[in-house]
């Protein structure tokens, strides 16, 4: 089967590609490169995939770009990039709304003409339920951010697709973290304060509660997705949950070092309870996380040590 995967070189869209290769599929990856966190660590996440023949990459930009040759022939598309983070969502609302509205609604365009496409699988966010998002699918939808915005928009924008056959399934993603997770997230940070001794921000009163998402099952649940019935929308989280200071506590022990630990006012558009009901996701497809919280933490610790010691050598 042929794999076209939108943001191939970001943090989820990377594994996937990797699986999807792994799994004997031919891929297709687009990445713009937008500036929203240093190329060189994305370029870093494709050095793997740019040596495997079974892996071509355009530098695309889905705002702008002609799609017509990368989508020739593909089978399925993976829709992963997005402008990604609650907070420059308040500042740069005009950036969110080209990449997440302009540029899906521009796939869909051109989707819409590449009669091999058998299904378009969505990436979306917990972020569209709005400050607590705990519960199953039927939660209502009423983001408290620009970002969340934009993310339920572009859902609403593919399942307005339907009116001319473009075949979409929906994935909500829970906070994936994991090895490559983007340097502006809360572990990625959190670990790498604790490995150079560094002050750690915590936002609020860090009671907030996030149901985690290892990357392996996170990858696994969207491959299963291939699978699923058109039109589904699938929470995809984690069984574990733990707020802030738990997480806190869980790197300390792994680190073997003490957090200093930096108490800043709390953030607009900070969701209070991210704990994803995955119990649709489990029934049609079989789907459970496998990894469990202390395991994937030490996964990432391991990943940010070697980072940090080859930018040391």
């Amino acid at each position: 089967m042929k794999c076209l995967v939108t943001g191939s070189a970001g943090f989820i869209g990377s594994h996937l590609c990797e699986r999807l290769v792994r799994d004997g599929h031919s891929v297709v990856g687009i990445d713009a490169f937008i500036p929203y966190y240093p190329r060189a660590i994305k370029e870093a996440n494709l050095a793997g995939l740019r040596a495997d023949r079974t892996y071509t990459h355009h530098t695309l930009d889905l705002r702008a770009d002609t799609l017509d040759a990368a989508l020739d022939g593909v089978d399925v598309v993976f829709h992963l990039a997005a402008m990604a983070g609650l907070v420059k969502s308040w500042t740069d609302f005009d950036l969110y709304q080209s990449c997440n509205l302009t540029a899906t609604q521009r796939l869909l365009e051109a989707v819409k003409k590449t009669p091999s496409v058998r299904r378009l699988i969505y990436a979306s966010t917990s972020s569209v339920y709005g400050r607590y998002s705990t519960g199953d699918e039927t939660m209502p939808t009423r983001p408290i951010s620009p970002y969340g915005v934009t993310k339920l928009a572009a859902e609403n924008l593919c399942r307005s697709y339907d009116e001319f056959s473009v075949p979409v399934v929906v994935l909500r993603y829970f906070s994936v973290y994991g090895p490559r997770q983007r340097p502006d997230m809360g572990y990625y940070r959190f670990i790498g304060a604790l490995l150079d001794g560094q002050p750690i921000s915590v936002f609020g009163d860090g009671q907030q509660m996030r149901g985690n998402t290892y990357i392996d099952d996170c990858i696994d649940a969207t491959v299963l997705a291939l699978q699923a019935p058109l039109g589904e929308t699938y929470n995809l989280g984690g069984g574990e949950t733990a707020s802030v200071w738990d997480i806190l506590h869980k790197l300390e022990r792994i680190i073997d070092r003490r957090a200093v630990v930096r108490r800043e006012p709390s953030r607009p558009g900070d969701q209070r309870s991210t704990v994803a009901d995955t119990s649709k996701l489990q029934r049609h497809l079989g789907w459970q996380p496998k990894t469990s919280l202390d395991e994937g933490l030490a996964q990432q610790v391991a990943w940010q040590r070697q980072l940090v010691q080859r930018q040391a050598a």
